[in-house]
């Protein structure tokens, strides 16, 4: 396989991701008899309950050392001591201390860790990851009339690994409504799949939240469910005015993703999000970073 490289914002250099489960991947997305067990059953919802419920045995504790050791994490971001986790899932969706995430001056802030892709007009993201695919904003959002009001708009893609811290928050300030469960199956969302079939991340489980903003109109949000993802649960309180960087929910064990979505005209992407896209590298950036300025 070849080797998944993203641009990371702090070091300035290309970075290797170490992927979590990388055979297993492999074996399901590439291999006739993987793809078998991918659409028979690794897919389908109950496989990936089944494996969170072993992440939520007190036997899974025991993961959470090696985990933190094999990537080399840095425990002194946490806000909780490393052995005071009960199981893998609660070290899993941890929460970080307050300075490890600083929330950045500007409008717009990422959602998330992870390796994001930005696009300025969604109707031009096509061939990115699969030749010749283009992006379904309607089928995202299964919602005609919303797909219309954000035809031409900008979108940011920020895909979690593993090894991530697991909540996401508010990119803007504003007034978040209830959110909307979409359903689905929980294909993975990592390059390995979505290089084969970018229509994961519209058929996948999601949910979505409208954000009224002051400056921006409308912002979507979605959270996308992924393989041994079967729980995206929300922690806000819908209609009432939230800042960015406020707490939104988190997801349960894997490896997942949030898509941020913008009205046309309505901001301007990071530099350097804008530059590693258009070459089809993924930026590395955390959660509360710079992500947008208002147009």
């Amino acid at each position: 396989m070849k080797e998944i490289k993203f641009y990371n914002r702090y070091s300035k250099s290309m970075e290797t991701e170490q992927v979590y489960g990388e055979g297993f991947l492999q074996w399901a997305y590439g291999n006739p008899l993987g793809k078998i067990a991918l659409h028979s059953f690794v897919k389908r919802p109950f496989f990936s309950k089944w494996y969170g419920r072993r992440m939520d045995k007190a036997v899974s504790q025991e993961k959470v050392l090696p985990f933190i050791h094999d990537y080399r994490m840095d425990a002194g971001e946490f806000a909780d001591k490393p052995d005071s986790y009960s199981t893998f899932n609660e070290f899993f969706y941890r929460k970080l201390k307050a300075e490890a995430r600083p929330i950045a001056d500007a409008p717009v802030v990422f959602p998330a860790d992870g390796r994001h892709l930005g696009f300025t007009n969604i109707d031009e993201i096509e061939g990115f990851f699969v030749k010749g695919q283009k992006f379904d904003l309607s089928s995202l959002l299964d919602d005609n009339e919303l797909s219309n009001q954000f035809k031409g708009g900008s979108l940011v893609l920020s895909r979690l690994c593993p090894v991530d811290y697991h909540r996401f928050h508010f990119p803007v300030s504003g007034t978040p409504g209830p959110t909307r469960l979409i359903n689905g199956p929980l294909f993975s969302v990592s390059p390995i799949a979505l290089g084969r079939n970018l229509a994961y991340l519209w058929e996948n489980k999601r949910t979505l939240t409208r954000i009224e903003t002051e400056t921006m109109g409308t912002v979507l949000m979605l959270e996308i469910g992924a393989t041994c993802v079967g729980s995206i649960l929300q922690t806000y309180q819908p209609d009432k005015a939230m800042n960015k960087g406020s707490e939104k929910g988190y997801f349960a064990f894997g490896g997942s993703s949030t898509i941020t979505v913008f009205e046309p005209g309505k901001v301007r992407l990071a530099d350097d999000l804008l530059e590693n896209s258009a070459k089809q590298i993924e930026t590395y950036a955390r959660m509360g970073d710079v992500m947008a300025e208002v147009l």
